[in-house]
């Protein structure tokens, strides 16, 4: 059988053909009266394809019901003048647009993009605080935290990261400059990096206790080489660092990012996506080590679409997370799916 981490001659599906692909799969939602704030997502058009509010609400118009959504930084729409450091400003005013135009309802009941999560350098240190001030300005009210993806490995992963930083990111003194103007900004910190990286995001939360930090993807999960030999022992190495972050109360996990070609399943390479039984029997230990280390009130269920969407169709990836959670009381799939992210982002949903 293939290797999981060929990506195709290193490349993804993307726009038409991704979508053409993922239709291949099609079930009626489950529990379908849950409501969702899908707490991870992108919108661009770039060279990645074009994913815009259109595609987006084709996608979530599956029969699930998604009463409001949190977008993700993703490098895009960057303004193309001024200081560079401005630039990612450019991202959170094409969003804010996207937002606005979902809160005319006429895309759907939904509540596209209510909140924002953009780009600052926080190796800036303190020249980082007016670039926060201008993105919060940008978002009109909307603007909610800061991710500064810090993704490195000795790996394939490394190749496929947006940003070449060193090892140990938010260790180094000056982005710790850059990250305590966070909180008196009102402002949280996606945590997005790879899992052997873990540790590092511990000695953060015991730097800063009183900022809010959400780990994206269950932690950045691995599974492509050097990651890739046994999934039984990567899996325990994740696990112990999943149970050691807990013990931060200011830390919650975003559950999902499982679909992501990094993690080292085989599915985007199938004729045909594979059925909500089956991702649910690939993610399960992953996210009950997530719900159980952090309960119910510190995890949301999230999509990072159309990223996961290289695995499966968004309709496909809500079932799968429904059937992993299947057991859970009605209170706490109502903070998995809905009232943990709008406890954390702010958001009336």
């Amino acid at each position: 059988m293939a290797k999981a981490y060929e990506f195709r001659g290193n490349a993804y599906r993307k726009g038409a053909e991704l979508n053409d692909w993922a239709k291949k799969r099609d079930e009626a939602a489950l529990e379908p009266d849950l409501p969702i704030l899908d707490p991870h997502h992108h919108v661009w058009d770039d060279g990645r394809g074009r994913y815009l509010i259109h595609e987006l609400v084709e996608d979530i118009s599956t029969g699930h019901n998604i009463v409001a959504t949190v977008f993700i930084e993703a490098g895009s729409m960057y303004r193309a003048d001024g200081p560079s450091d401005m630039q990612p400003v450019g991202e959170v005013e094409f969003v804010n647009g996207i937002a606005a135009m979902s809160a005319s309802g006429r895309y759907g009941k939904a509540r596209l993009c209510a909140g924002i999560v953009g780009h600052a350098d926080l190796t800036l240190g303190d020249r980082a605080r007016p670039v926060l001030e201008a993105l919060s300005a940008a978002g009109n009210g909307r603007l909610r935290g800061i991710r500064h993806g810090v993704c490195w490995d000795t790996g394939n992963a490394a190749k496929f990261g947006r940003r070449g930083v060193p090892q140990h990111q938010v260790l180094d003194p000056t982005f710790r400059k850059g990250f305590a103007h966070l909180k008196p900004l009102g402002l949280s910190f996606e945590s997005w990096q790879f899992h052997p990286q873990l540790p590092d995001l511990a000695d953060l939360l015991r730097a800063f206790p009183d900022t809010t930090v959400i780990l994206n993807h269950v932690g950045g999960l691995l599974g492509i080489p050097p990651h890739d030999g046994n999934r039984e022992e990567v899996f325990a190495i994740w696990r112990q660092h999943i149970r050691q972050l807990a013990q931060f109360p200011n830390l919650s996990v975003k559950v999902g990012g499982l679909g992501m070609l990094y993690c080292g399943w085989d599915f985007h390479l199938r004729d045909v996506p594979p059925s909500s039984e089956e991702l649910a029997t690939a993610w399960h230990p992953y996210v009950e080590t997530c719900i159980e280390a952090f309960g119910a009130s510190r995890c949301m269920m999230e999509s990072n679409f159309p990223v996961d969407k290289q695995s499966c169709g968004y309709g496909v990836l809500w079932n799968a997370l429904k059937r992993i959670t299947e057991r859970y009381s009605a209170s706490e799939k109502a903070a998995l799916y809905r009232d943990t992210a709008a406890r954390i982002y702010r958001l009336v949903a």
